[in-house]
């Protein structure tokens, strides 16, 4: 029998937007992470691959994208996605981020209680749901209710 694949964690995440300035802005500005490389999509070579992360470009910290200007908002459905959740690594970490959002004007959900973890919601370009979560202990560390 094979040996099962010893998964070490998200390596990326690709999403698509309609306009990579207003993306890359809201990634720097808003999110804090960095436009480390921007590539040709390797099975589309007319189209850019963006790649948003550490300062190095870490797998896990990666967030890429594709520019698909005909593309329409993100929409909740089958197959699709809800939102990204980008880690941080405490509380505090939330407090100044919600400065940011509210120095920028941005809406957002403050600090929500989510039992394993402390969370913050905003939306970015395209109706984009952006989470912030606290490290918090391992999943499994708690009883199932």
């Amino acid at each position: 029998m094979t040996a099962p694949v010893r998964v070490t964690g998200l390596h990326h995440v690709t999403l698509v937007t309609r306009n990579m300035d207003d993306m890359i802005r809201f990634f720097e500005e808003i999110v804090g992470l960095g436009l480390v490389k921007s590539d040709v999509n390797l099975d589309s070579p007319d189209q850019s691959h963006y790649f948003f992360g550490d300062e190095e470009g870490n797998p896990s910290s990666l967030v890429t994208f594709f520019e698909i200007p005909e593309a329409g908002d993100n929409r909740l459905g089958a197959g699709g996605m809800h939102h990204v959740a980008i880690g941080v690594k405490e509380e505090s970490d939330l407090h100044r981020q919600i400065q940011r959002l509210d120095a920028k004007g941005i809406e957002h959900s403050g600090i929500v209680d989510r039992h394993y973890w402390k969370a913050l919601y905003f939306r970015g370009p395209h109706g984009l749901l952006v989470e912030f979560a606290t490290q918090g202990p391992p999943i499994r560390a708690f009883e199932r209710n």
